[in-house]
């Protein structure tokens, strides 16, 4: 990215005091919309539930907007913000997202994540949405596993981090990315102090969620001022990718469910301590994340085949681009994460 993006503006209230005067396209899913919809009063003129982040699929809702239409709302998760913010930047309209759970840090970053016809994700710079309203109560409601999720994208600071090094020592950084120790130790300790909230997170306490928000921000902010995400996206993040385009669809699980196990294989292929990896099991387990979603004959899929991927579709460089996944060590490395 060549612009330093700003935060959206985050706004905590009380969602049943807000209103919206303009007209508006609302994207939600049931569920969601379910816990607020007695809460919040839109003036909406067409109504979406978006069920994958297609780029095509996107574009065909952005141009079929409503004329009337002058704001667009994201009532939910990750797949819906992202949605939002996609159809706002084609249809140059502002964009307010109400999440129903601290699932991803998404919510907060300047660009998307979307799919092309071959179910390859790509990146898109949108800037951030005009806004994001926080509601605590409707936070703490969100089931247990999905509440805090977005303290996963926290934890991979831990496998990031090793595998931004990994490229520097390796001479595999492009120089924009270049290997920057005070981003790395900020970033790690960001990641250290979700170690700390963890627990309070999976008991739904607001001032752990608050701080999990604030670490999430801090985050986000860091990568913006980066210009990339470096320090917290590595093979973890490939792999839940993965995982993703190849399965997810079928369960609908969520990302920190897919993201959770790419940490803990990532850092045993980073050879890191059993000792190390029990740890982070804890803390995220802590925090309400479940880890035992994934069939384990879709994780070794993934796995064996992580190292074609990350080099067909030329992602950044790290461990997995020289890992040795034959079916046999790709076994081991399942087991040694506990998956």
């Amino acid at each position: 990215m060549t612009t330093i993006w700003h935060l959206p503006r985050i706004e905590l209230l009380d969602l049943s005091k807000f209103r919206e005067q303009r007209p508006v396209a609302l994207l939600t899913g049931k569920r969601s919309w379910q816990a607020v919809n007695t809460m919040v009063r839109l003036p909406v003129v067409v109504q979406a539930e978006p069920e994958s982040l297609d780029r095509k699929t996107l574009d065909d809702l952005a141009s079929g907007m409503p004329k009337q239409v002058k704001a667009i709302y994201a009532v939910g998760g990750g797949v819906v913000a992202d949605a939002a913010k996609y159809m706002g930047y084609r249809a140059k309209l502002p964009v307010v997202i109400i999440p129903t759970a601290l699932s991803v840090d998404g919510f907060f970053t300047p660009v998307v994540s979307l799919r092309d016809d071959k179910g390859v994700g790509f990146y898109v710079e949108t800037g951030p949405a005009e806004k994001v309203l926080i509601d605590w109560d409707v936070i703490s409601a969100a089931p247990k596993h999905l509440r805090g999720g977005g303290i996963v994208e926290l934890l991979s600071i831990t496998t990031g981090i090793l595998d931004w090094k990994y490229a520097a020592e390796k001479g595999k950084n492009a120089p924009e990315e270049r290997f920057q120790e005070w981003a790395a130790r900020i970033a790690a300790g960001i990641g250290q102090r979700a170690f700390g909230i963890a627990a309070g997170v999976g008991d739904g306490k607001i001032v752990a969620m608050r701080e999990l928000l604030d670490l999430i921000c801090m985050e986000v902010r860091l990568t913006a001022q980066l210009g990339h995400t470096r320090p917290q996206e590595g093979g973890e993040q490939f792999f839940a990718q993965m995982m993703q385009n190849r399965f997810a669809q079928r369960s609908r699980l969520s990302y920190s469910e897919l993201l959770g196990p790419g940490i803990l294989l990532a850092m045993v292929l980073h050879g890191q301590e059993a000792k190390n990896i029990s740890v982070i099991r804890q803390v995220m387990e802590s925090a309400g994340v479940r880890l035992n979603q994934l069939e384990s004959q879709d994780i070794f899929e993934t796995l064996v085949a992580l190292p074609d991927f990350v080099k067909k579709n030329k992602l950044e460089y790290g461990i997995l681009h020289d890992a040795d996944l034959s079916a046999d060590r790709a076994r081991e490395v399942i087991r040694l994460a506990g998956l």
